[in-house]
């Protein structure tokens, strides 16, 4: 029974073992959330950069993928941002450089921005490149299989759900507020006419007064 025990041991701890640090290590990869938006949308995009060395990360750049128009990003404490663009003034890659001691070894860190997406349905893949105080750098460029992929966005066609559903609002809020124009106006025309006829009733007084 010991034997047996043993010998279980030996083939399933390993295993658990190896397991336990092949997700270590691909959740540690760089990533871009979320995984999926829609086209021609305004999405909020957030890098979270992982430390898998033993030094801090100090800097790291991320490049727009074709289409997609990054405007603006969340400023970080103790990090300074610098945009590259091209000679239309479109954002072609962003870094953020630590003004501090970055980030630090089981560490991450997360940087947020707004980007525009493109307006046809495809998976755009995001190139980043980390940096570490020692001069090494981790460029996450390559596909899924890769040892340092790059992270992707499925962007999938919009419906016109929302649109519709959008549109239909405005028009009802319309249709409301002229009831209750056309509401208020008719409950206020009687007390008007009462108004202009005490008026009317209180001149032709004074008039026949004067008169006499």
């Amino acid at each position: 029974m010991k034997k047996t025990i043993k010998r279980i041991t030996k083939v399933v701890l390993p295993t658990v073992l190896g397991l336990f640090l092949f997700s270590s290590v691909a959740s540690a990869h760089v990533t871009v959330m979320p995984k999926t938006s829609t086209t021609g949308a305004w999405e909020t995009y957030t890098v979270k950069v992982p430390v898998e060395k033993e030094v801090p990360t100090t800097k790291f750049t991320l490049k727009a993928p074709a289409g997609v128009e990054i405007m603006s990003y969340q400023p970080v404490p103790g990090w300074n941002y610098t945009a590259d663009k091209d000679t239309s003034g479109k954002v072609k890659s962003f870094t953020f450089e630590t003004t501090g001691e970055g980030i630090l070894p089981g560490q991450f860190q997360q940087f947020t921005f707004v980007a525009k997406n493109p307006d046809k349905a495809a998976d755009i893949a995001w190139d980043a490149y980390q940096y570490y105080k020692d001069g090494s750098i981790v460029e996450w460029t390559g596909d899924e299989s890769a040892k340092t992929p790059h992270s992707i966005t499925a962007i999938v066609a919009g419906t016109s759900t929302d649109d519709h559903h959008d549109q239909a609002a405005t028009e009802e809020t319309k249709t409301v507020e002229t009831k209750v124009a056309d509401t208020e106006q008719s409950n206020s025309l009687p007390l008007i006419l009462s108004i202009v006829s005490v008026v009317l009733s209180l001149a032709a007084l004074v008039f026949a007064i004067r008169k006499k």
